[in-house]
């Protein structure tokens, strides 16, 4: 079998970045606190158990405090909090990322007070891919706003989804 050519990662990143998706907010809670991470790379992975599936690139300062805390939150973003998705995604140290959201912890994890949905994790799987690791969480507790606007990320920027009526 002949070997398979290597893709140049900034192509890649450009056409994956056609793939539209929302923004979310991954937090946990550790002995120093709470952390947290930007990301678009959130998917549901199963119904029945209801399992998520979230990666974490790792060099993260998140992904060991969800490994030692066994738990996790995905905060949905909405439509209007691109800069909460830029102080999460830099590498500020995380009492400065929290002091720009305000948050409750509940279920063991930081619940975004703002957020358009929120999903509750107890982890479920740590599997290494390549530069993320891939974190499965089964969901123990949920919420939504259901008349907000989800923020969206597309092509490297943030923009809307505006829902035909």
């Amino acid at each position: 079998m002949e070997a398979t050519p290597a893709v140049d990662p900034v192509r890649y990143r450009e056409v994956v970045g056609s793939f539209a998706a929302g923004v979310a907010i991954v937090t946990a809670h550790g002995s120093e606190g709470p952390a947290g991470l930007t990301t678009s790379a959130v998917s549901s992975l199963s119904l029945e158990p209801a399992l998520l599936l979230v990666c974490f690139d790792n060099a993260s300062r998140t992904l060991p405090v969800v490994a030692d805390a066994g738990r996790f939150a995905v905060n949905v973003l909405r439509a209007g909090q691109e800069d909460l998705a830029r102080v999460f995604a830099s590498k500020r140290v995380a009492e400065e990322k929290f002091e720009s959201v305000t948050h409750t912890v509940a279920h063991g994890v930081p619940v975004l007070d703002d957020a358009l949905a929120w999903l509750a994790c107890d982890l479920e799987a740590l599997h290494p891919a390549g530069d993320h690791t891939i974190g499965i969480g089964r969901i123990t507790q949920l919420d939504s706003d259901p008349d907000g606007e989800p923020l969206v990320y597309f092509r490297g920027r943030f923009g809307r989804f505006v829902l035909d009526r």
